[in-house]
């Protein structure tokens, strides 16, 4: 076998991995970059780490395991658990080899032990990118004669003393991606998806970090698991002193059972360390996701969504109309959602049945998208490939394919006249069992002769509603399995992931679709949080923000234009408001709003995502700098009343010390509401010039913004 300990190094990070000996490799470190270190150097590293044997404790120093097993003394939560069938043998593991890929990437291989326990072989991978991010996964192999049943395959990494406080998300529909924080205490700290999707109350980005990190300081270490299905993410604190991070896919029982040579290989756990607080993780989280991304370098086009202006009441003149407004403000795609299909005339029926409705729809699509190219935009269509209604041609035909149904079950079977109970429903729909190879075939062919027939640049690809049976492993595989097999049919093609708005956004879908819809609220004020934690780990570009209505669909609440359009400025812009019943104000103001998008978008798709650390909890900055530092785009909002009168000045961060700067306010729809008309003198002037260095230590003094209000500032190396 090989004994080696392996340095990988990129970007300022680094892991060490010490193979010698038979166990499971030691992970030494795994954080800020070491340097350059010899072979004889990284063997005293090593020998200097050899930790002291605890007392009534085993008989050996105990080291950080990427795999931990009970049978080499670890007593935290095993990596791998699983049995043979029948007998129930449970896996036993020893090294047998550490494979160099690459500079950057190293495989551990590991097979039985001796003749004890079922045998099995795992691989784990482990890659360091060029943007100084973690990549592990792991895969077992069933080297026996009989079944074996995979309960567990989980990875670890290890932490310092010196992480003391964690940061996770949660939330609901539709407010996703709310911060809690809480001291690394000893235990473990287990977040699990249980959806057969993320779920709006996901974790999203475990971090563990020095106490009182923040976005501009502070150590941190993070992971987050690339998968859409059922997942666990865990920071884990022994009193043996042994601290953790990790995460795997969360199987049923009985979900994944291997089959004699069959093989499983894990989701990819995605980490990252920083030393310059959570904005050092999301320029390292934000490099790999676009590195990930399908998404070329083309200009993200504006678009305008159907759904909040039309709902269900699909008429070819109102949409017309809709379309005329769009143009005229200088949207560049049109997306038509829910209620074109078959029968599709409420939430309640027609989903599964792909095909154009002949009622609303006597000569197809094409009088509608005839319209809209003519008008130099381009067209998209709504679809929720994975679900169905009891109520649709295909339920009827197929109940075997609706996970949960029993025949005689579906909506209007004569042949039953005592039908089964059917399986809990969810927004009135449920589940296609897209792992079943006809069903599979059969929604790819119905979307396909879409795609032929229609000139459809961009599909919006929801998912509105949790699993609740059938596994989510092979769901969340065929889903893949699907996005995959129309992007290579139809190159072309642009996807986004939308799941009743943020249930799935994860760099998992993320690695097969345009961009994701954070939330389905277009209220700013909640968009306002959502955004700033969603782009810890999703660049602008890469996620939804849409102007809506004054009074939000999904809250109730009422606010100004200027609001709205300053917080759909940094995202994906696009519009979800019924524009015809927009004042010419109100749509000279969205044409400035889109010029300013246009004229930002290239920034906002290269550029280094920033906030500030300001003392009050009610004045956030966040903003978006050039890679060369020559520019950038920043936001001042007041997300509630402020704490002082006249708060603390406000800093502007990312930017380059050594450069002057012209920073000028950009008015949207007539810019923010203030306290009192009696702004600082820059504000009257135009404009102000400072260092980089001023911006970021000092700050600016800011007009005195009213409650929930937003200042765009355009900042210029002058």
């Amino acid at each position: 076998m090989t004994s080696a300990i392996h340095h990988l190094r990129a970007a300022g990070s680094s892991i060490v991995l010490d193979a010698r000996g038979t166990a499971v490799p030691a992970v030494l470190h795994w954080g800020a970059d070491l340097g350059a270190l010899s072979p004889a150097e990284l063997e005293s590293f090593a020998d200097s780490l050899v930790p002291a044997v605890g007392p009534s404790s085993i008989d050996e120093p105990s080291r950080p395991s990427l795999l931990p097993a009970v049978v080499d003394g670890c007593s935290s939560r095993p990596g791998l658990a699983g049995f043979g069938l029948p007998g129930g043998a449970p896996a036993a593991l020893r090294l047998e080899a550490v494979e160099v890929l690459s500079p950057s990437a190293v495989r551990v291989v590991l097979v039985p032990r001796g003749a004890a326990g079922h045998p099995v072989r795992v691989e784990i991978d482990l890659e360091l990118t060029p943007h100084g991010v973690l990549q592990s996964r792991a895969a077992v192999q069933n080297l026996g004669d009989t079944p074996f049943a995979l309960d567990t395959l989980e990875l670890a990494l290890p932490l310092p003393g010196r992480a003391r406080e964690l940061l996770d998300f949660s939330g609901r529909w539709p407010r996703e991606r709310q911060p809690q924080r809480r001291a690394m205490e000893h235990g473990t700290w287990l977040r699990e998806s249980r959806h057969g999707r993320p779920g709006h109350d996901d974790a999203f980005l475990l971090v563990a970090g020095t106490p009182g990190f923040g976005f501009r300081s502070g150590e941190v270490w993070a992971v987050h698991l690339a998968w859409s299905g059922d997942k666990r993410l865990f920071a884990e604190a022994s009193a043996t002193g042994r601290q953790s991070l990790g995460g795997g896919e969360l199987l049923s029982p009985g979900e994944i059972v291997l089959a004699p040579g069959e093989r499983y290989r894990s989701p990819s756990l995605v980490a990252a360390h920083s030393d310059q607080g959570l904005d050092g993780l999301t320029a390292r989280l934000h490099a790999h996701a676009r590195a990930q991304s399908p998404t070329g370098t083309e200009p993200r086009k504006v678009m305008l969504n159907t759904w909040e202006a039309v709902y269900f009441d699909h008429d070819l003149e109102r949409l017309e109309a809709l379309a005329d407004a769009a143009a005229s403000v200088g949207v560049e795609r049109f997306v038509l959602d829910d209620g074109w299909m078959l029968g599709r005339t409420d939430d309640r029926r027609a989903l599964g049945d792909w095909v154009v409705d002949p009622e609303k729809w006597p000569a197809g699509l094409h009088p509608l998208i005839d319209h809209v190219t003519t008008l130099g935009m381009d067209f998209g269509l709504w679809v929720e490939p994975e679900m169905v209604s009891l109520d649709s041609e295909v339920a009827r035909a197929h109940p075997e394919w609706v996970i949960g149904l029993e025949p005689g079950a579906a909506a209007g079977d004569p042949a039953s006249p005592a039908p089964a109970p059917a399986p809990v429903s969810w927004r009135w729909q449920h589940v296609l069992d897209l792992a079943n190879p006809a069903a599979f075939e059969h929604v790819l062919g119905q979307l396909v002769t879409l795609l032929r027939e229609y000139p459809i640049a961009y599909l919006k690809w929801d998912q509105n509603r949790d699993l609740l049976g059938g596994s989510a492993h092979r769901q969340t595989a065929a889903s893949y399995r699907l996005m995959d097999a129309l992007r290579e049919r139809f190159p072309g093609l642009e996807i986004e992931s939308c799941s009743s708005g943020g249930g799935r956004v994860d760099l998992g879908v993320m690695a097969r679709t345009d961009r994701v819809w954070p939330s389905d609220t277009n209220d700013p004020l909640e968009r306002q949080g959502i955004h700033r934690f969603t782009s810890l780990v999703v660049p602008p570009e890469c996620f939804g923000a849409h102007l809506g209505a004054a009074t939000a669909h999904t809250t109730g609440r009422t606010h100004e234009l200027s609001f709205r359009l300053a917080t759909a400025l940094f995202g994906h812009a696009g519009i979800e408001w019924d524009l015809t019943r927009a004042s010419a104000e109100e749509r000279a103001a969205v044409a400035h709003w889109i010029e300013v998008y246009k004229a930002s978008r290239e920034l906002l798709r290269t550029g280094t995502t920033v906030r500030a650390d300001g003392p009050d909890p009610a004045l956030w900055t966040h903003g978006v700098v050039a890679p060369d530092r020559s520019h950038g785009l920043f936001a001042v909002v007041t997300v509630a009343a402020t704490r002082e009168a006249v708060p603390a000045p406000v800093t502007l961060p990312g930017l380059d010390d050594s450069l002057s700067y012209r920073v000028e306010p950009v008015l949207l729809g007539g810019g923010p509401r203030l306290i009192q008309d009696a702004p600082p003198p820059w504000w009257l002037d135009g404009g102000v010039t400072a260092t980089g260095r001023q911006l970021a230590l000092v700050g600016l003094p800011m007009p005195l913004l009213a409650p929930e209000q937003s200042l765009v500032l355009r900042v210029t190396a002058h």
